[in-house]
């Protein structure tokens, strides 16, 4: 591709990389959320999605590799605030699975993309599995929302369900 085609079709090229993280990640959240039938529990979601995101650096190294690079970013934080992970967390605090306050939301979703971004690192670089870093990385965050530990054990190990490879 020529460099006048890029400069012509991209609105903001400082943010490109960032832009394309965040549009993968949107991608991967419908991925994940497809495989959500018959779990309605949001603990069990935010096991399911941190460990998906997980594995799936691990099954496609380069798509880990260029989310672990450039995933964490406004662009990310902003289309995960608008998208269904808030939504599960709100459902989280509403009905009283998480212990964090409402306004605790923006700091939670760092603190899950951030985690789980940096989480890939170990498995790309083949110090840990993804299996392993997934699990151990889900069930802190769900102590960190206030998830009994030796529950978030269970929920961070439990069975994944297929990762939808259908386009959306």
């Amino acid at each position: 591709m020529a460099r006048g085609t890029i400069y012509g079709n991209v609105p903001n090229l400082d943010s490109l990389f960032e832009d394309v993280a965040a549009q993968l990640a949107r991608e991967m959240v419908d991925r994940v959320m497809r495989g959500f039938e018959g779990v309605d529990d949001p603990a069990h979601r935010m096991a399911i999605g941190i460990r998906q995101y997980i594995r799936r650096a691990h099954e496609e190294p380069p798509w880990g590799r260029f989310m672990h690079r450039f995933g964490l970013s406004l662009a990310l934080l902003q289309a995960v605030s608008a998208s269904d992970p808030v939504d599960n967390m709100k459902a989280g605090i509403a009905s009283g699975r998480y212990k964090i306050a409402p306004e605790q939301i923006p700091a939670m979703v760092c603190l899950v993309s951030g985690g789980t971004l940096a989480a890939m690192l170990p498995v790309l670089e083949g110090h840990a599995t993804w299996r392993d870093v997934g699990s151990e990385t889900a069930e802190l965050i769900l102590v960190a929302l206030g998830i009994p530990r030796r529950e978030a054990k269970g929920l961070a190990r439990a069975p994944l369900p297929p990762l939808d490879d259908t386009p959306s």
